[in-house]
């Protein structure tokens, strides 16, 4: 734990210097509501469409996230210079996924307002803890998937293109259990209970790629 809080530490560090994923997230994510509000020309959504634009909204401002995870450590030599330390490779995997997972909350309390300004009918504060869970449940899963993408895209030279062709595919269970669960949040009458369900789906998704990237996660950065 203690070379997964120094690379943790390294890379929000980097981020606050640079300015690189975070600001691109959200502009993305703003931009694409204005799209959304001008495109569907209607004066606000609800229920499962509001749902649908929010979460394919987050999820390919996510993206670019994941494409941006491994390429300071790939061009600068810092990926070399991990696998020749003597730590525990699932160091760097923690790390990446909790750096990803802070970039996507950072974005979130940007979007979201923007969100419910820009697009939303009914009131999203009453539902808020719930939307809140929803969230973090969700950008888990999106951590967890994008740092094991951003892991073997950035190996190959057309890494912009491969990490969302793989990653996107992947997180479709990931956006249609999101969307389920946030959909009864949103709904034009009122916020109506949290589906445990989706909830739950989202849970197993996250576990079971937990465990699949801690199981490949070694021969992924090794070879």
């Amino acid at each position: 734990m203690r070379a997964a809080s120094a690379l943790l530490r390294k890379d929000i560090l980097l981020e606050l210097r640079s300015r690189e994923s975070v600001p691109a997230m959200a502009l993305f994510a703003l931009t694409a509501f204005v799209i959304f509000h001008f495109g569907l020309d209607r004066s606000s959504l609800a229920g499962s469409l509001a749902a649908g634009v929010l979460w394919v909204t987050l999820l390919l401002a996510g993206v670019l996230g994941i494409n941006r995870l491994f390429v300071a450590e790939r061009e600068q030599g810092g990926l070399d210079g991990f696998l020749l330390a003597p730590v525990d490779r699932v160091a760097l995997l923690v790390a990446k996924a909790l750096a990803l997972l802070a970039f996507l909350a950072a974005v979130e309390l940007v979007a979201v307002p923007a969100f419910a300004l820009l697009l939303l009918g009914p009131p999203v504060w009453p539902a808020l803890p719930q939307l809140i869970a929803v969230l973090v449940l969700a950008d888990v899963g999106i951590a967890v998937v994008g740092t094991l993408v951003s892991a073997l895209s950035v190996q190959t030279a057309a890494r912009d293109l491969i990490g969302p062709l793989i990653s996107l595919p992947l997180m479709i269970p990931l956006l249609i259990a999101a969307t389920g669960a946030t959909t009864p949040l949103l709904l034009a009458g009122g916020a109506a209970p949290l589906p445990l369900r989706w909830m739950a789906i989202l849970g197993l998704y996250d576990a079971v790629f937990a465990l699949l990237a801690y199981a490949v996660f070694d021969f992924l950065v090794e070879d």
